[in-house]
């Protein structure tokens, strides 16, 4: 698999992290009632945010790729 193709999955994955943390985020803040339930979606959501940022950072950061 060529640089390119690895850092497009990578990069898809961040995507498909920060799309899981914002349903996870609405889940907590305004479906659940359970508080414990509430505090665990959202310590994952948060979790999925930080480091889908982290992975969008490292691909921009790295550059083109040849």
């Amino acid at each position: 698999m060529s640089p390119s193709l690895m850092k497009m999955w990578i990069s898809l994955a961040g995507m498909g992290f920060m799309f899981i943390s914002i349903i996870l985020i609405y889940l907590s803040r305004f479906k659940l009632s359970n508080k414990i339930l509430k505090a665990i979606t959202a310590i994952v959501a948060y979790f999925l945010m930080i480091l889908s940022g982290l992975i969008i950072f490292f691909v921009v950061l790295s550059g083109p790729t040849s």
